[in-house]
């Protein structure tokens, strides 16, 4: 699953974060992988890599870049700005666009791999996309994030047509920030349910709440930190929304 949008600040590494400590509370085997050279998975872990995504792209063994992500069942594959590189270091390398495919094929042992990606259309984005089989887009509640959504599309729609073979769906459109109150809010979800290509997958989205960043900040989960908020709430509902759709549902 790789968690994206083309507009950055909504909500992808907070997501792509709860899904994974999602599933692994309820006993699926993850490895939750870090493809956006912010480094912000491994920060939010208190991870101290030494291998990193930069060096699983330039050809190491994957099972010594990965790590425990400090929870049963989690395991994690951090990244950090030194991985910004990597689209001038592999600009010659065959077939480039699959190497993550390709240096994470060997991994059989895992229920779920879940992929976070960078806002930016470059390489580490689309092995990321030519290597997930399901899409979760997080949308927040303004125009600009509409637009990336769109454009994440338009771009999945490209990698189908040059790699017919490999296909990808849309698993979940996740409205971020909501606060049904504001009028922005409820003209970006009105869009949203009218949209052909993103409707079908709308789910009922997370709801704004401040304990979210603080979790984040505290290096937990929501579940953790506050587990009877709105936002444990919404994340859960989430789990149970990808859960039915997944293969591992």
């Amino acid at each position: 699953i790789a968690c994206t949008n083309q507009k950055g600040g909504v909500g992808k590494t907070t997501t792509a974060i709860h899904l994974a400590v999602g599933f692994a509370d309820r006993g699926a085997r993850v490895l939750l992988v870090d493809a956006d050279p912010q480094g912000t998975v491994g920060q939010f872990l208190r991870l101290r890599s030494t291998q990193t995504l930069s060096d699983l792209m330039n050809g190491t063994d994957p099972r010594s870049v990965i790590q425990s992500g400090g929870r049963p069942n989690l395991d994690i594959v951090a990244s950090t700005p030194a991985a910004f590189t990597l689209d001038t270091q592999l600009a010659g390398a065959v077939q480039r666009e699959t190497i993550l495919r390709r240096a994470l094929a060997p991994l059989t042992d895992y229920d779920m791999v879940v992929v976070d990606t960078s806002p930016a259309m470059g390489l580490l984005t689309y092995n990321a996309l030519l290597y997930a089989t399901e899409l979760v887009i997080p949308v927040s509640m303004e125009p600009m994030a509409l637009t990336g959504a769109r454009q994440t599309l338009d771009g999945v729609e490209r990698i189908r047509s040059l790699w017919p073979e490999h296909p990808v769906g849309l698993l979940a459109v996740v409205p971020t920030a909501v606060n049904s109150g504001t009028h922005a809010s409820r003209a970006t979800l009105d869009v949203l349910q009218g949209d052909g290509r993103l409707s079908p997958s709308l789910c009922q989205g997370i709801r704004q709440c401040i304990d979210l960043t603080y979790a984040m900040a505290a290096g937990q989960s929501i579940w953790e930190y506050a587990p009877g908020s709105r936002g444990a709430f919404d994340y859960t509902a989430l789990i149970d929304f990808t859960e039915t759709r997944t293969p591992h549902g």
